[in-house]
């Protein structure tokens, strides 16, 4: 389907109450491929590829989470989709948070899956433009070769052998531009922590025990009754492949008691 005069590509799969998924930086809706058949069971459900990323090409101008935020608004008006239960991952997280802020409305509940409503700190936005002068320097494919592997805790990296080549596989479709956006829109994002503190919503905050890159420190940023903090142990920032039965059961747990 078009959006705000571009292609946004997505799986749409199951029926019942929606849930959408937003994957994380240089992803697609192919990172859910082991989690969507349990969930789609009980719920339609349905995974985008965000501007840049996957088949949904376009969108350079697209280069702040508030503005990937407002895609998915206008996407979900397209399908004439009132209420959703919203799972981010990583940079799907911030994404979700932005969500969360402006357009509280459409949302029954949300959750963070290894990402968090901090800033990036001084040393992480020089990264990121490290990371993007590499794309320019070294093209896509070699910048994914490298950063894949940080992804997976470090046991898993050999174990899951498949697993992070088929995510490098889904890396290599980002066009340069569209990881570049991504990189400048988590460089320049606010801190959001207190839309996590505040909201009166179902939520549900997922954390890796041996995530390199979002600890769960980062993640568990906020606390009450209506939030609920899982550690996925053995898994790094990558649960849907390291612990896909685990992190399909987490969801569907908090679903139930939503």
């Amino acid at each position: 389907m078009k959006t705000n005069h571009s292609k946004i590509v997505y799986k749409d799969e199951g029926q019942g109450e929606t849930l959408i998924l937003i994957h994380g930086f240089c992803g697609s809706s192919e990172y859910w491929n082991k989690v969507i058949p349990k969930l789609s069971k009980s719920y339609r459900v349905i995974a985008i590829d965000l501007p840049g990323h996957g088949e949904s090409k376009g969108h350079d101008s697209v280069q702040e989470i508030d503005q990937y935020a407002l895609v998915i608004k206008d996407f979900l008006e397209e399908l004439k989709i009132e209420k959703v239960t919203m799972f981010g991952h990583s940079l799907g997280g911030y994404i979700t948070l932005a969500f969360a802020e402006s357009y509280s409305k459409y949302l029954n509940g949300f959750s963070l899956i290894h990402s968090t409503g901090l800033p990036d700190s001084s040393e992480a936005k020089e990264g990121r433009t490290a990371s993007a002068e590499k794309i320019d320097k070294d093209g896509i494919d070699s910048f994914i070769d490298g950063l894949v592997p940080k992804l997976f805790a470090p046991d898993n990296v050999e174990t899951y052998k498949q697993s992070v080549e088929d995510v490098k596989k889904v890396g290599y479709g980002t066009t340069p531009q569209g990881a570049k956006n991504a990189l400048n829109a988590m460089k320049v994002r606010k801190d959001r922590t207190e839309v996590l503190a505040n909201t009166k919503l179902p939520v549900l905050l997922i954390a890796g025990e041996s995530d390199q890159l979002i600890p769960a420190d980062k993640t568990f940023t906020a606390s009450g009754e209506n939030i609920k903090q899982v550690v996925v142990k053995g898994a790094g920032h990558m649960s849907m492949y390291e612990a896909p039965e685990e992190l399909g059961n987490t969801i569907l747990t908090y679903l139930k008691q939503a």
